[in-house]
């Protein structure tokens, strides 16, 4: 099979996955409610979201549309709902977002599935209006999350790696390394500062979110049978949680970047 061939076979298996799962996930309350709650915070700092100008990277999954309809979604799938299909890595080239255009660039779960996410950040730069926003969400390694990524998750997890971008790339689902984004924005400095001529590195924010929440809802794999009313009273709790205690409890993390 020729290495065009094989790409296609890849790329028209992730797009039925990436199908499967955005059913899976629409099926879910309590994942929607997860989600919800997610975006809340994303965008908790701007007192209209539905004034901005919004770019949301993979969003062949996301259900962020569902919440704030003014997003303009893309993903690098062909997949009919999405408004712009194109590689992230080539979003200097794309003539349909105008330079300086964007409040905002959002991901969830994505730059760890990137080949090179701090050559995309810094190539994404030029669509975001001076002083705009990327918000990505991503895996946060606890002492309690590190052992459900590492022994019960299906991505893999390498914090071994000698230079921030994946040594292999199989396809946009298969390709990933959660571990990525959490060395970036904790562990290693001198990957953070190749970000700096084009973010203010000094002013990030980064929010934790969640503990257990997440895995309650069972994921997109999975539903588990968790009484709807009970989760979202729950919820609160868990997040507090993961506030007060990151390094013990927090499963994921918000980092929030602002173009110099």
């Amino acid at each position: 099979m020729s290495s065009a061939t094989a790409w296609a076979s890849e790329k028209a298996k992730d797009r039925a996955a990436t199908l499967r799962n955005r059913a899976r996930l629409g099926a879910n309350r309590n994942l929607l409610f997860w989600y919800r709650e997610l975006y809340r915070d994303q965008f908790k700092d701007f007192p209209d979201p539905a004034t901005l100008s919004i770019l949301e990277i993979g969003s062949g999954t996301s259900p962020l549309k569902q919440f704030h309809s003014n997003i303009v979604t893309s993903d690098i799938l062909d997949l009919d709902y999405l408004d712009l299909v194109f590689d992230c890595h080539e979003i200097d080239k794309l003539d349909a977002i105008k330079n300086n255009s964007l409040d905002v660039i959002t991901l969830t779960n994505v730059l760890h599935h990137l080949k090179s996410p701090i050559a995309f950040l810094n190539c994404a730069v030029g669509k975001l209006k001076p002083g705009g926003k990327v918000i990505a969400t991503e895996p946060f390694f606890s002492v309690l999350s590190t052992a459900i990524f590492k022994y019960l998750h299906h991505e893999p997890v390498d914090f071994r790696i000698s230079e921030p971008e994946l040594g292999e790339v199989q396809g946009s689902l298969a390709s990933a390394n959660i571990a990525l984004p959490w060395l970036i924005f904790f562990r290693r400095r001198d990957w953070l500062q190749r970000l700096n001529e084009n973010f203010d590195i000094a002013t990030r924010s980064i929010r934790s979110f969640s503990a257990l929440s997440y895995m309650a809802t069972g994921g997109i794999s999975r539903k588990l049978p968790v009484p709807r009313f009970l989760y979202r009273a729950l919820f609160p709790i868990d997040l507090a949680l993961s506030r007060c205690f990151p390094r013990l409890c927090a499963s994921f993390f918000t980092v929030t970047l602002t173009r110099r």
